[in-house]
């Protein structure tokens, strides 16, 4: 059975950063396309980051420059770097296993400005 489950939300001011965390039992992060979604109420889930078994990367216009998908296979997890966080990044952040469609809970990100 797939689990995905984030970390790493929480409050922060803007200008600053934060990093998510996607720890994946089930399946190997290394080779599955591996994303980050995010989602306001009221809106559409949209993607914002997506890493391929070959670390291929793929950002949202809104995020590049500022966001970094990485993996660490020895630890069967996938980040989120954010940084120049911005008030419209707020909203909850899910992790998404491609291949497997397997979503994680989701981690509340809100940016103050």
């Amino acid at each position: 059975q797939v689990q995905l489950v984030e970390s790493g939300g929480g409050l922060v001011q803007a200008g600053g950063s934060l990093r998510l965390s996607c720890t994946a039992s089930g399946l190997q992060v290394s080779t599955d396309t591996m994303a980050w979604h995010r989602q306001v109420p009221g809106k559409q889930r949209e993607l914002v980051a997506s890493l391929t078994s070959d670390l291929r990367t793929k950002y949202a216009d809104s995020v590049k420059g500022r966001f970094t998908i990485s993996r660490d296979y020895t630890k069967n997890t996938v980040y989120l770097e954010m940084n120049s966080l911005k008030p419209e990044d707020t909203g909850v952040y899910y992790c998404y296993a491609i291949i497997r469609n397997s979503w994680g809970q989701g981690t509340q990100v809100t940016v103050s400005s």
